[in-house]
Formats: C-alpha cells, sequence, structure tokens
C-alpha cells in the first residue's frame, strides 16, 4: 500500500469509527441564498498589462503531460517556461492561440500549450508567456495508488461558489472532476471570463477535469446556431488521445484509476459516435493497471429529487448506456445537475445489484442562483442511501487497488461539515462480479 496510503487508510478509518453510520434523508435550518459574484472586466486603464495571463488552468493529457490553458488581451506568444526549480526555466513548450465570437461578443486570446514529459507528484513551477513575471506552480497527480479526488459539480459563481472552493482547496486533492455546469454563463460571455478569474487559484494548481452540462450548450435561435462554443474553446479536455472525436466525451487513466467523461447533451443512442466510442473504450481497460473504473455524466441516471425528473437526458441516455457501464464492472458514476446532494446503493436497472454501481448526484457546487433542489420524492426509494438538499462538495480517496472512501461535506455556515461517508470495494477485486465486457 506504500506509507502514503496507509495514512489515508488509517486517518478514514478513524473518522469513520467516531462519526458512524450515516444514512436517511436529513433537513436543517439552511443559511438563505448567497449573491453572485461577478468578477469586473479589467484592461488597461485599470493598470492591467495586456499581456499578463489570465484564468489560468491546467488538465492532465496522458501519463505524463499537462496541458496549461490562459488568456490574455493582447496578441503574444502561446509559450509554458517550466522548471522543478523556481527561477531555472530549462523546460518551455510552444502552444497555439485561438479566439471565438459568440453574437457580438469576441474573446480575448485564449492560449494552451501542453508541456512534459514531467514526473509524478512533483510540484512544478511554471510561467505563461515569454515575459511574464507572474509565477505559478502546480503538482502532478500520482503514478499509482494511492489518489484523491475532489468532485463537484455545478459550480457558478456565488458566494455558496466561493465557500465551496475554499473547502476543496483545504483538502489536498490531486485532481478535480466536474460533472458539468461550469459557469453558468447562459449566453452572457464574460461570465466565461469572470468564472476563469474565480477557479484560477485552484485549476491552475491541479489538473480539473470537465464535462459539459446544459448551462454549456449556449445554442440561441436564428443568432448562434452551433452548440458549446465557448466551452470547447476555453476548456479543452484530452479527447483525441482517448480516441473519442469529440471535446464532449473523452477517457484517462491516472495512478490506478480509469476515468470516463461522458456528454448527457450530445447522441447517445447506440448508433451515435459516443456510444460506439464508449463501447470501445470500455473494452480496452485493463483492470490490473486500472483497478477502478470512474463515469461522470452531467444529468443522472438515479434520481429521487422533484428536479428534472425523468428528462430526456437522465432516461434515454440510461436506457442506452447503463448496459455498458453494468458489464464492464465500473465502479462508482458522479453527476450532477440537481442541486442536491444523493447517494444510491450499487443499483442496475432500478434494483440493487451487488456487481452494479454505486450512483452519487453531487451537483453542489454552489452555482444555482435560484437555490437548492430542496424538495424530494416520498417515500425515499429504497436504493437511495442518503439525500440532503446542500451545497458541498465530495471526496473520493482510491487508497489501494480493492479500497476506496467517499466522503460528502456540506457548506454550512462556512464550515466544511461531514454529512456522508461510505467505504467502497472496487468490483474488479470481488470475485462474483467478473466483467463481462
Amino acid at each position: 500500500m506504500g506509507l502514503r496510503g496507509l495514512r489515508l487508510f488509517l486517518t478514514f478509518t478513524v473518522v469513520l469509527a467516531f462519526a458512524g453510520s450515516i444514512g436517511g434523508v436529513y433537513s436543517y435550518n439552511r443559511s438563505p441564498m448567497r449573491k453572485a459574484l461577478v468578477a469586473r472586466h479589467l484592461d488597461e486603464k485599470d493598470g492591467i498589462d495586456e499581456y499578463a495571463p489570465q484564468q489560468v488552468h491546467i488538465s492532465t493529457v496522458g501519463q505524463d503531460k499537462m496541458r496549461i490553458s490562459w488568456i490574455t488581451q493582447a496578441s503574444t506568444e502561446p509559450i509554458v517556461l517550466f522548471t522543478e526549480t523556481a527561477g531555472l526555466y530549462q523546460n518551455a513548450s510552444l502552444g497555439t492561440s485561438s479566439s471565438y465570437k459568440y453574437m457580438t461578443y469576441k474573446s480575448d486570446n485564449i492560449h494552451e500549450a501542453v508541456i512534459g514529459p514531467l514526473k509524478p507528484d512533483t510540484v512544478y513551477f511554471y510561467v505563461c508567456g515569454r515575459n511574464s513575471s507572474k509565477v505559478y506552480t502546480l503538482r502532478t497527480p500520482p503514478a499509482q495508488l494511492p489518489i484523491r479526488f475532489a468532485v463537484v459539480g455545478d459550480l457558478g459563481q456565488t458566494n455558496w461558489t466561493n465557500s465551496t472552493l475554499q473547502h476543496i482547496s483545504q483538502s489536498n486533492y490531486d485532481m478535480l472532476l466536474l460533472p458539468g455546469d461550469l459557469a453558468y454563463a447562459d449566453f452572457l460571455q464574460y461570465l466565461w471570463d469572470s468564472f476563469g478569474k474565480l477557479v484560477e487559484p485552484l485549476a491552475s494548481k491541479r489538473p480539473w477535469m470537465v464535462t459539459q452540462g446544459n448551462h454549456e450548450i449556449e445554442k440561441f435561435p436564428l443568432l448562434h446556431k452551433e452548440k458549446f462554443t465557448a466551452y470547447n474553446a476555453r476548456w479543452r479536455m484530452p479527447f483525441e488521445e482517448s480516441g473519442s472525436n469529440s471535446n464532449l466525451y473523452y477517457s484517462f487513466n491516472v495512478a490506478g484509476v480509469h476515468v470516463i467523461m461522458l456528454g448527457s447533451y450530445t447522441d447517445f443512442d447506440n448508433t451515435s459516435a459516443q456510444y460506439q466510442w464508449l463501447q470501445a473504450d470500455l473494452g480496452k481497460i485493463n483492470r490490473k493497471l486500472t483497478p477502478w473504473i470512474v463515469a461522470v455524466v452531467h444529468a443522472p441516471w438515479y434520481n429521487s429529487n422533484f428536479a428534472h425528473i425523468e428528462e430526456k437526458e437522465e432516461v434515454d441516455m440510461k436506457e442506452s448506456m447503463e448496459d455498458l457501464l453494468y458489464k464492464a464492472r465500473v465502479d462508482v458514476v458522479f453527476a450532477g445537475h440537481v442541486d442536491a446532494y444523493e447517494r444510491f446503493t450499487r443499483v442496475y436497472k432500478d434494483n440493487p445489484d451487488i456487481c452494479a454501481p454505486v450512483y452519487i448526484n453531487v451537483g453542489t457546487g454552489g452555482g444555482n442562483s435560484e437555490g437548492l433542489s430542496s424538495t424530494f420524492q416520498e417515500p425515499q426509494p429504497g436504493t437511495s442511501v442518503f439525500r440532503e438538499a446542500s451545497f458541498g462538495h465530495g471526496e473520493f480517496a482510491v487508497v489501494n487497488s480493492t479500497h476506496a472512501h467517499w466522503t460528502w461535506r456540506r457548506n454550512d455556515d462556512d464550515q466544511a461539515i461531514v454529512r456522508d461517508m461510505v467505504w467502497l470495494i472496487s468490483r474488479s477485486s470481488d470475485s462474483s462480479c467478473s466483467t463481462q465486457v
């Protein structure tokens, strides 16, 4: 297991022993909805260097590379200098630049460069642009287990979002998984810029791996016919490396985990490119190398909240793809969309099944300015283990090839309060659940 894994295992065991089993549904006196946060656009009149990097975020590319993305107001060389020793920038990677138009809006210059090869679990210093004075740091994920994921969807830009980000920053995570609804821009492109500034302190230090939600569609009748224009331009993920033809769905390996990011708002029936890609991707997985499989999707396939119930993206996608995930013995499926937390038991076709994934809805980042999805169906379904209408975030710590620990913390008066936790055993280690792909 290693020293790091042993420390994680002992820590979680002690916490679990004191916390006991947590289940059911709870209510409490929730704090009121908080106001939106919008960072004003600054330019040279505000003393801003038009060549200075803004909205920096990183994502993993393969086993030993990172994509650095940033924006400048003026056109400049898309180069990243990086090193393990601050000030000695002996490594450089030249990338590409682009921009996009959305009705009357034209983005600033969007740059990206892939750096590497990088050592695992190592801190690097990097500079975006040859003449920039601002130094960023990142830490690469480990090459082997254990690994810790922060998991949260529906971030948006409210004071609850800010609280969630503060709690995540204290969790010592290795990578963040975001199941859709990033900026809640909804056609207002300056909100994408504002969101980029809001998340930069975290997203520039650890890889953020995202998929799209309904708030990223931004197709406007007659005036803008293309979907996901801003999302695809600003948040490029490593889809080509996994054999995907779309930035809306892809997969990657990290440590001992195979992560699949699915697209709720692109075609998913059994004749679609996404379905064919997913089927092929699942067939390539080597459970000896990646004993854990995690899937991430925006619209939840299991949901007992009245919000977003029985939507096409949920019902039809589940009908189309649930068999693929079940036969491949996927361990966990994370979803967003519903602004409330809910964890289901291992379930397949609406019935408990020890070989099925655990479904967890964590659209609780704080982005919904209309408030929480506070009404659940009664009685609570037997497959629903815990549910609560609160904002917060999750932590998924994969300790070794057989055991992982899930924790969900709500935001309560700006404190990260543990409300749900569970140990999970990988389906690849259960001899009664042999892979059927």
